[in-house]
């Protein structure tokens, strides 16, 4: 794969599109209850986008669903456009919105230990509970 991969996409009435920059084909399920409850299940997402370009951003509404994070969303038909740290060095972007095709490679699953018992993914993955992932974003070793 090259150094970065851009794909683009768009919400379901089309008032927002996007471009990300990718430097990975690797998705990420989050199962924290937050993701859960925003989307009904696990979110499926490109993790540490490099770059991303929205157009049609009047429409976009951001919630800060955290102390630490926010979601985006189209305000008009309720699409899920990204999830980003609120400091803004991470972005995830639903692999959903830009899959065209793209051989995508499902590597990990945080928050685990959230993961209700009423479902299981059979790929391998990288695991990491939730306080794995904070650990991880404030540099500390595993």
């Amino acid at each position: 794969m090259p150094a970065t991969t851009q794909h683009t996409g768009s919400c379901l009435c089309g008032a927002v599109t996007l471009s990300v920059e990718v430097a990975t084909d690797a998705v990420a399920a989050c199962h924290c209850s937050l993701c859960r409850r925003w989307g009904g299940g696990p979110l499926l997402a490109l993790e540490g986008a490099s770059s991303i370009d929205l157009v049609g951003e009047h429409n976009v509404t951001v919630y800060p669903s955290s102390e630490w994070a926010e979601r985006g969303f189209c305000r008009h038909c309720g699409t899920h456009l990204f999830y980003r740290l609120k400091s803004g060095e991470h972005h995830a972007v639903p692999v959903g919105l830009v899959d065209q095709g793209h051989g995508w490679h499902f590597a990990t699953q945080i928050f685990i230990d959230e993961k209700p018992s009423y479902y299981d993914f059979a790929n391998d993955t990288h695991d990491m509970t939730g306080d794995q992932v904070f650990a991880a974003f404030n540099g500390e070793d595993q």
